[in-house]
């Protein structure tokens, strides 16, 4: 140990098939970074706080087991989009951080990365662990760029699904049943007030489920929103927002809820728009649900893409029928 430095640096190189605009997303959240690199994943039972902003610089995330024999804090300190990040990464209690830096390079559809690990200052009796913190850490790398390869596999997947979608016709099905939790929700039914709402229990919903209960992406679907479609045009509005799990489990939080979706025919719709124009699709699904002389249930806004402000949404609008 005497020939041991007290910290040490090494660089590693690393290159995945996917462009930088779709690589970089992945690094500069740490909600998506916790979920497909392997220093989480190969930690069990690890639970999770994410504090705003949620990309970018000062970006935060606390994790911690049941135990609390392994807990941290991940921080990002720079932030050039599509080009470096800084990551200080503490572990337990030390005072001593890993600076990781990340450099992306566009090689067509390709990106390289060139990773610069600067591991800690250890006291004396600690320095034998730099002699395994490179190979620690490059087969950590290598083993998150294959979950990463497989995680933007699904993503590109579903982009090309939702490319090859059929807007503004209205179509049947047979949707199974499905298990929801998320927040029961009552707010002003304005053109400026509904959205906004929307999308901040989006964001409630998303953070229990991955920071409180330790869901990643692949452990839960894509978030629905159920309404009584017949007080859309009411002052006031209640709905239902949820994320489909497998199955039910303990929840301590009293302001989430579980709701059963049964299984059921629909008629559905997609619609791609502003939120506040997609009523005129939802009265044609009530207009067919008339005319073909069904009763309907409740309205499923069933979003296929996350709810960004200022952006368009992608939905597929459902409405179960029956005789």
């Amino acid at each position: 140990m005497n020939f041991v430095d007290d910290s040490k640096s090494f660089t590693h190189q690393s290159e995945i098939d996917y462009p930088v605009d779709k690589v970089f997303p992945q690094f500069n959240n740490l909600q998506n970074f916790a979920a497909w690199n392997d220093y989480f994943r190969e930690k069990e039972d690890l639970s999770y706080s994410f504090f705003t902003p949620y990309e970018g610089i000062g970006s935060a995330m606390k994790f911690s087991d049941k135990s609390h024999e392994e807990f941290g804090d991940l921080f990002i300190r720079y932030s050039n989009v599509n080009r470096t990040l800084r990551y200080q990464l503490f572990e337990g209690d030390s005072d001593n951080p890993y600076l990781i830096d990340v450099k992306f390079t566009a090689a067509g559809n390709r990106t390289k990365m060139f990773w610069n690990i600067h591991t800690p200052k250890r006291s004396y009796l600690e320095r034998s662990l730099n002699l395994v913190a490179e190979d620690f850490f490059v087969n950590s790398i290598d083993k998150s760029m294959k979950n990463l390869y497989l995680l933007l596999g699904n993503k590109v997947d579903r982009d090309q699904k939702l490319a090859s979608i059929k807007y503004d016709s209205i179509m049947v099905e047979n949707r199974d049943g499905e298990l929801l939790l998320g927040v029961n929700v009552s707010t002003r039914n304005t053109k400026d007030i509904l959205y906004k709402n929307v999308l901040m229990n989006h964001g409630k919903v998303i953070n229990y489920v991955k920071s409180d209960l330790g869901k990643k992406e692949d452990e839960f679907g894509m978030p629905v929103l159920i309404t009584n479609p017949s007080n859309l045009k009411d002052k006031e509005i209640s709905y239902f927002y949820g994320v489909p799990l497998s199955k039910r489990i303990s929840v301590s939080d009293n302001n989430f809820s579980f709701q059963t979706l049964n299984a059921s025919k629909v008629y559905y719709i997609y619609y791609q728009g502003n939120y506040n124009n997609r009523v005129k699709n939802i009265q044609e699904l009530l207009k067919k649900a008339k005319k073909d002389t069904l009763r309907n249930g409740q309205l499923l806004e069933e979003f296929l893409e996350e709810p960004t402000e200022n952006q368009d949404v992608k939905l597929k609008l459902s409405l179960p029928v029956y005789r």
